[in-house]
């Protein structure tokens, strides 16, 4: 018998396309707009990403530009909690909290709104993927930053043969990483 989270990532996974060589030769590019497309299956994400925020406690829901966002706001609904947009610098209005982390060429910036949390809020972040785990701790950072708490942190697939999980460790503190399909 296979238990519910099989029958959950089971699912998810039939709906992510592999696209080899994307955006450049020797990548091959998870796709989850097949796994959007299909009601059953976003149905499914969106209820499973809503019972870990009533489970955890969270108080919003913060999606990671931009693929987060699709994730993260129908799950926050479901749930019946506010979302909070965490993006690429220069793209929210009025004063924000700013985090720098470094990409493997380069580095980049995310913000947001000073206003978007009252202290003590739990959040819990939802993101598409977990590959090097430099956007996600960013944003771990960035939320504390802004005085509210971490619930904890769910991703759709984990790209386990990048070690971000391990990257992650020091910006979590103790609050719980989660993955539904792990590559």
């Amino acid at each position: 018998m296979t238990s519910p989270a099989t029958d959950l990532a089971g699912l998810l996974s039939s709906r992510i396309r592999d696209v080899p060589d994307y955006p450049k030769p020797g990548v091959l590019f998870k796709d989850i707009a097949p796994l959007l497309a299909d009601a059953e299956a976003f149905a499914a994400l969106t209820r499973a990403l809503a019972e870990r925020a009533t489970a955890l406690g969270a108080t919003k829901v913060v999606g990671l530009e931009a693929r987060g966002f699709v994730l993260a706001a129908p799950a926050a609904f479901a749930a019946g909690l506010g979302f909070v947009p965490i993006r690429k610098k220069g793209k929210l209005p009025g004063e924000v909290h700013a985090q720098s982390y470094d990409l493997e060429y380069g580095s980049a910036t995310l913000e947001v709104q000073c206003d978007a949390f009252t202290p003590g809020e739990r959040v819990l972040v939802v993101d598409d993927v977990l590959a090097t785990g430099g956007t996600i701790g960013a944003s771990l950072d960035l939320v504390r930053r802004a005085g509210a708490e971490l619930a904890g942190v769910v991703v759709l697939m984990e790209l386990g043969f990048l070690d971000g999980r391990e990257r992650l460790a020091a910006h979590l503190d103790g609050a719980p990483l989660e993955t539904l399909v792990v590559v």
